[in-house]
């Protein structure tokens, strides 16, 4: 059995800084993001370790596309119970397309992102910063550009995010199932 190393062909969805992605708002519920999603796939709900007594109770929405085969999530959504939906993860292979001002962010080899990532910077005059895993990206406050190791390529996860309850920037609020190593979950 072939691994699949290229992202599959998928719906295109857009990006608003702060206000959310595709049909999926920031600050909805639970009930509001299983609905939203319908049109992707079927949603299965868990609850999410509590990693910070800080934090209120945290909800993982994963968005299956339809079709007879599983798969992994196209989409993660985390709904906190004091603010709602404060983060969407995009999977780097089954995920919707996503771009920020024509940058496409979804499943592209991180040194490729990088590079077109400083290329945009320098042709728009704006900054772009880099992620834990080193690479450089868009300098977004609302996205957090994580790795998904498929095959043997790092491929880009990001994460669109608004600030959680008791959390100071989108950083402090990273689901700890979002936390990554070289592209693993961390243990």
């Amino acid at each position: 059995m072939a691994l699949r190393t290229e992202v599959v062909e998928q719906d295109e969805w857009s990006y608003a800084p702060a206000a959310g992605v595709g049909p999926l708002r920031f600050g909805m519920t639970v009930d509001e993001v299983v609905e939203a999603a319908g049109t992707l796939g079927r949603t299965k709900v868990s609850d999410c370790a509590r990693s910070h007594a800080i934090f209120t109770p945290t909800w993982k929405a994963e968005v299956h596309r339809h079709g007879a085969a599983p798969s992994p999530p196209a989409v993660t959504a985390y709904v906190s119970q004091a603010v709602g939906l404060f983060c969407i993860a995009a999977d780097a292979v089954h995920g919707p397309r996503i771009a920020y001002g024509g940058l496409q962010l979804v499943g592209r080899d991180l040194s490729e992102l990088e590079s077109d990532a400083i290329a945009y910077a320098e042709a728009k005059d704006v900054g772009f910063r880099y992620m834990p895993e080193g690479y450089a990206a868009p300098d977004d406050p609302g996205i957090v550009m994580r790795a998904q190791l498929v095959g043997e390529v790092l491929r880009s996860r990001p994460l669109f995010m608004v600030p959680r309850d008791g959390a100071w920037t989108e950083w402090d609020s990273l689901p700890s199932e979002e936390y990554r190593v070289n592209g693993r979950p961390a243990a």
